[in-house]
């Protein structure tokens, strides 16, 4: 294991035999140096293994370091690797470099993320909001660096925000599973403190009225934080005396526990409810799950674009953009219970 620390500028410069600003001018490929020193420093820095720090660099000289921040909820999500592809895929041109940290959907967790990227200068950052009191950015928004919310806004601070078309993305699901027949129809979904738990299935309720249709109490579980849990959730709602004869799942997450359910059910000889799932996943379309589907790399896109475009206009009023989504039926939504 290696022990010896990567050398520094001074040693460089006395290998050399340069001052140590000598030195600094031809690691930032600054001008004013002679080629043959010029050749002799960078020869030099290459035997001993010298890496410049640019970071540190740009911040010597006022600046941010070329770095965009990104704390998602849940690292291991397929929807947040998407929103980071789409939004590193877009910074590419611009010279940023995205650097990625999860805080679990923990509120405390993310503010310490979020301040130590901001403590690092990074030239923007991006968050998918946990907690519900973002007051402490307050300040960032009037004075620092680009700040984008993604999937959810942030209480407290109005700043740039891209979200999902949640309201409509439910009423499209509501809408297919009523047009093939269904008039009982339950929805599992996340913790109710996330404000895309609450979205949804406020949505679902008042898709759901506008069919003149009532949901008991009953037929909504929520927190179904992860797949085991919703599976948990889903064979409990399926165990009811009255089952509802359609699912809405309000996640990925859910809906592949959802799947392990009633894949139970099916293997014991029990009828199973049509299911449309809230996110598309992998293999979905393999296993023929109906869901309410959206570019999940365009809201990182989109985070990306605001945040550059504050970059060159910092005045610019908050802006919300709206993904749209889309009802891609593949069959799991679209037959009756027992069929």
């Amino acid at each position: 294991m290696a022990t010896d620390h990567r050398p520094t500028l001074a040693a460089v410069a006395r290998a050399a035999g340069v001052s140590l600003k000598t030195a600094s001018r031809v690691m930032n490929d600054e001008p004013h140096v002679a080629p043959r020193t010029r050749e002799r420093v960078r020869s030099v820095a290459r035997d001993l293994g010298f890496r410049r720090n640019a970071a540190a660099a740009d911040l010597a000289r006022g600046g941010s370091a070329p770095l965009v921040g990104f704390v998602t909820a849940d690292i291991a999500n397929h929807f947040y690797a998407s929103i980071a592809d789409g939004m590193e895929r877009a910074l590419r041109g611009s010279g940023h470099q995205l650097i990625t940290a999860s805080s679990d959907e923990d509120p405390a967790r993310e503010r310490r993320l979020t301040e130590a990227l901001l403590e690092r200068r990074v030239a923007a950052l991006v968050v998918a909001p946990t907690g519900d009191d973002h007051r402490y950015l307050a300040h960032e928004v009037r004075h620092g660096p680009p700040l984008v919310l993604v999937d959810r806004p942030a209480a407290g601070i109005d700043a740039d925000t891209v979200v999902i078309d949640n309201a409509g993305g439910v009423r499209q699901a509501v809408d297919h599973l009523v047009a093939h027949g269904h008039r009982q129809i339950g929805l599992v979904t996340d913790h109710g403190h996330l404000w895309t738990a609450r979205e949804r299935r406020l949505a679902f309720v008042r898709a759901m009225a506008e069919h003149d249709l009532l949901v008991p109490d009953r037929w909504i579980r929520d927190g179904a934080h992860d797949a085991a849990a919703a599976q948990r959730l889903v064979t409990g709602l399926l165990d009811d005396p009255a089952p509802p004869t359609a699912l809405l799942t309000s996640n990925n997450r859910i809906t592949a526990g959802a799947l392990r359910a009633l894949h139970a059910r099916r293997a014991a000889g029990g009828d199973v409810p049509a299911l449309v799932g809230f996110d598309d996943l992998e293999l979905a379309d393999l296993l023929g799950v109906t869901v309410v589907a959206y570019d999940m790399a365009e809201i990182g896109r989109q985070a990306a674009s605001l945040a550059l475009e504050r970059t060159v206009d910092p005045t610019l009023p908050a802006r919300l953009r709206t993904v749209a989504t889309r009802l891609v039926a593949r069959g799991s939504g679209e037959h009756r219970s027992g069929a």
